[in-house]
């Protein structure tokens, strides 16, 4: 231990450049320390212990980076909010993870106003002008000594899950007790996993909102590691390329979306941007389709690495070897996780045969914040799983099937949407697709595909016909679409997550769900 942390390598260097903002602004470390220690100060006086926590509800960015290192260097939990929620969902995690302190960007100031609420005025800060109801941050900071605070412990981040089911539940971990560098030096071994390697010159690109698990994860460690972390507002394909070649990015975390808009992009445009820094490209959050990624392999090399985990711990890697020898894999468990595929009671299935999939990590307990059920109701001994379906093959490599949710019971077939969106997807008139079961008095539920197009492409029923035509020989009869439905934009979380419980419900509606 002793030669990574953030907090340790800003002391030694404090010219680093660690961030640049979305707008090019770019943060010299020392600068970042000397922020992040008087905030800690400032909240000390405002009675903050061990323990505590804080909320930001703040764009990417250095603003939401210095309380992110304040907390993990005063043991506090720091829980980023998502910017879409609407002010009650807002005022329902400042409220459930017991904050003590609120901050708010005043870019997302009138849903941040009415999440206010149910904190006392006193604790509620903006991070810009002054405005009614808040505190200028300022107001914490001024005057307080960039000297690092005494008795500094590891804190950690506490994310709420998206909350598909019912209200959205943090994720709570213990702390660990630890010097914060230390702490965060152990971090270091998630992109260990990859290969990644720490010091300079390397730069991480944030292409995702920072309220997400694994942006926060994968930014919070590569800072670690000495890399600078390069931010991006609004993702877009050429914008990111372009950010790629002026950084020389190394290294960042991407969803297959990501992949889709780019391969869109003319030949052209491809071709004019140097991205041969490239050498970690992460992907995971959702399925991608092989021929997605045999393309990406074709453009950028071998530099693409997928992983599969949740926000809860453990999960699998897989290597651009790994993957090519074993197309459509999540990959292989890590080192310190271990995977268990079990039928419907409970029990272990035979290799290549679909399952529920639990995982487990090595040291890594959690808890959902005040709901001991579902804590208990996600568990096998001591695996957990999220949901997802698939399998392992005779080599220990995880290919994903669908979430259980999703999966669509027709005429007592298990049918998988994924599986069907993989195909759809590599149609070049389409953007986005989601496939899920709709009711059929028949069948119990008839598959329903429902596209948006390739921009300045027209949606109707010959492009339909097409896209169905297009499975002929590639999918069995039965997982076909009965029909296909058009949107102008799919509701997809900026994570890539999609939410298919919004697509889902107009079609549901006066049913009850069968399965």
């Amino acid at each position: 231990m002793g030669t990574l942390g953030f907090w340790r390598l800003a002391q030694a260097d404090p010219e680093w450049i660690a961030a640049v903002d979305p707008d090019g602004t770019e943060h010299r470390a020392g600068d970042l320390l000397a922020r992040a220690n008087r905030l800690v100060h400032g909240l000390r006086g405002l009675g903050l212990q061990p323990g505590d926590g804080i909320c930001g509800l703040v764009p990417n960015g250095v603003d939401g980076l210095v309380l992110y290192l304040a907390a993990m260097q005063a043991g506090w939990y720091y829980t980023p909010v998502n910017w879409h929620l609407t002010g009650p969902e807002i005022a329902y995690i400042v409220s459930d993870s017991e904050a003590k302190a609120f901050f708010v960007h005043p870019r997302y100031l009138k849903e941040g106003a009415r999440g206010a609420e149910t904190i006392e005025p006193h604790r509620r800060f903006i991070l810009g002008e002054k405005i009614d109801g808040f505190r200028q941050v300022s107001e914490l900071t001024d005057g307080q000594p960039d000297t690092a605070p005494e008795g500094r412990t590891a804190g950690a981040t506490m994310h709420y899950t998206s909350g598909t089911t019912g209200k959205p539940k943090g994720v709570k971990r213990g702390l660990n007790g630890l010097d914060p560098d230390d702490s965060a030096e152990l971090m270091t071994f998630l992109l260990g996993l990859f290969g990644i390697t720490p010091g300079r010159p390397n730069a991480h690109l944030i292409t995702s909102p920072n309220y997400h698990t694994a942006v926060t994860q994968f930014g919070g460690t590569a800072l670690h590691m000495g890399h600078t972390l390069v931010y991006m507002d609004k993702w877009d394909a050429e914008e990111m390329l372009r950010v790629c070649e002026r950084y020389r990015v190394t290294n960042s975390h991407l969803v297959p979306t990501h992949f889709k808009r780019l391969l869109a992009l003319p030949e052209q445009t491809r071709a004019k941007y140097d991205l041969s820094s490239l050498k970690w490209m992460i992907h995971a959050a959702a399925p991608c389709p092989v021929p997605v990624k045999w393309a990406m392999f074709e453009w950028w090399g071998d530099c693409v690495y997928e992983y599969y985990a949740a926000t809860e711990g453990g999960g699998t890697l897989a290597t651009p070897e790994g993957w090519k020898t074993h197309p459509g894999t999540v990959g292989k468990a890590w080192p310190i996780s271990e995977l268990l595929i079990v039928d419907e009671q409970g029990e272990p299935v035979p290799t290549g045969t679909a399952g529920t999939i639990y995982m487990k990590m090595m040291g890594a307990s959690f808890e959902y914040k005040g709901d001991p059920d579902k804590t208990a109701a996600n568990r096998l001994k001591d695996y957990f799983t999220v949901g997802d379906i698939g399998y392992l093959d005779q080599d220990g490599y995880l290919y994903l099937c669908d979430r259980k949710a999703d999966m669509i019971i027709s005429g007592g077939a298990n049918i998988y949407p994924a599986e069907i969106e993989n195909e759809l997807m590599v149609h070049p008139k389409v953007a986005d697709v989601a496939v899920f079961g709709i009711p059929d008095e028949e069948w119990g539920e008839q598959i329903k595909a429902v596209v948006e197009p390739a921009p300045g492409i027209e949606p109707g029923p010959e492009l339909a016909r097409e896209l169905l035509a297009s499975l002929e020989g590639r999918l069995a009869r039965m997982k076909w679409p009965k029909s296909v439905d058009f949107i102008a934009e799919m509701p997809r979380e900026p994570n890539g997550k999609l939410l298919k419980r919004k697509l889902r419900a107009p079609y549901w509606e006066g049913h009850d769900r069968a399965i």
